[in-house]
């Protein structure tokens, strides 16, 4: 039996894309582990699966001064250590990293000892813990063709982002009775990321008495983001997250509002969804979702409303726009190539374990 250690963590884009892995190779007979860091939002979802977690020692990187700066090289110092003697003990055949900040221990490790290292990029450049772990990986698997150029030594493939089968296999039905909708609107999903999007939040509420005289309204507004002044509002459901019922509504909906985390957009593109996306500025990101998102509009999949732009009114009209033109981007949508890259990494995987179907 062939093993692997998976890892990633600090945001769900870091982590369910390996579920669509996971549950390819369970049903291969794999055995499984993962290590993430002890307070993420790994542990909750890698838990719900039933895989072994083993949780290490882990700094932040962050891009800005914070006092835990100072502490955190000494974190990823324990971490290290912790994912040695985890490597050790586990054996594992492979590893691979989706990135976050708690992967760059555990890649120092499996480098350590001697294990292949297979990493994905989602972003069209790598992100800072990927930049760190790139001159380690045996291979990098990319989700944009544009970012094979930033990556050094030969190593980089192509392969898409790995999507969970189960999203793109909801019932419309089942959606419309959770959320009490009909046939006879457009449904708008809008959706903040894991960790919610307090900016877009409150835009959306504040165009709410507009949109809903044309649209039903799903809002995922993130952990402790629900508005009890607006709940029973007819049309118009809000949920913290949504995990189970989440493909569900993604069948129902019509139109898409998002940030531009490339999990999320890939997903949505498979589902062939008209999207608006309002990509995270600057300010509060390295960039990466402005990027993703310009690579999405320049293929005609949807449109981007940037944050400094964004009103009650710039979004209504960006929304009417998006819902006049929805057949353009459902037909760009289909020609799409590199969607779902699940089988592309598994067979590196195998490749790298020496393992065979």
């Amino acid at each position: 039996m062939k093993k692997i250690v998976f890892t990633g963590g600090g945001s769900a884009g870091h982590v369910t894309p390996n579920l669509a892995i996971i549950a390819k190779l369970k049903l291969q007979g794999w055995d499984i582990q993962y290590i993430g860091s002890q307070q993420g939002i790994e542990r909750e979802i890698i838990g719900q699966e039933g895989i072994p977690f083993h949780p290490i020692a882990s700094g932040k990187l962050r891009r800005y001064f914070d006092f835990k700066n100072m502490k955190d090289p000494f974190n990823v110092i324990r971490g290290v250590g912790q994912a040695y003697r985890l490597l050790r003990k586990l054996k594992p055949d492979v590893v691979f990293s989706k990135g976050g900040f708690v992967s760059v221990p555990v890649i120092l490790a499996s480098k350590l000892n001697r294990i292949p290292i297979i990493i994905h990029e989602s972003d069209m450049t790598p992100g800072l813990a990927n930049k760190i772990s790139l001159p380690f990986a045996d291979q990098v698997c990319v989700t944009f063709p544009e970012s094979l150029k930033h990556i050094k030594g030969n190593k980089a493939i192509c392969t898409g982002l790995p999507i969970r089968e189960h999203i793109l296999l909801g019932n419309a039905m089942k959606g419309l009775q959770l959320c009490d909708f009909h046939q006879l609107k457009p449904i708008l999903l809008v959706m903040g990321g894991s960790l919610g999007a307090q900016r877009i939040n409150s835009v959306v509420r504040a165009a709410l008495d507009v949109l809903l005289q044309s649209y039903q309204i799903v809002h995922l507004c993130g952990k402790g983001h629900v508005d009890e002044a607006f709940q029973g509002r007819r049309g118009y459901r809000q949920f913290e997250y949504l995990n189970e019922d989440l493909p569900d509504v993604l069948a129902m909906t019509n139109l898409v509002v998002s940030r531009a985390g490339a999990t999320s957009i890939f997903e949505f593109l498979a589902l062939e969804k008209p999207m608006l996306l309002i990509p995270l500025t600057k300010q509060a990101s390295r960039g990466d979702q402005i990027l993703n998102a310009g690579s999405f509009q320049s293929m005609g999949y949807g449109e981007i409303l940037f944050e400094e732009q964004l009103t009650a009114d710039t979004l209504i009209q960006s929304i009417e726009l998006l819902h006049l033109n929805q057949e353009k981007y459902v037909e760009k949508a289909k020609e799409a190539k590199h969607i779902n890259g699940t089988d592309a990494i598994i067979k590196l995987i195998k490749k790298a374990a020496h393992a065979t179907d």
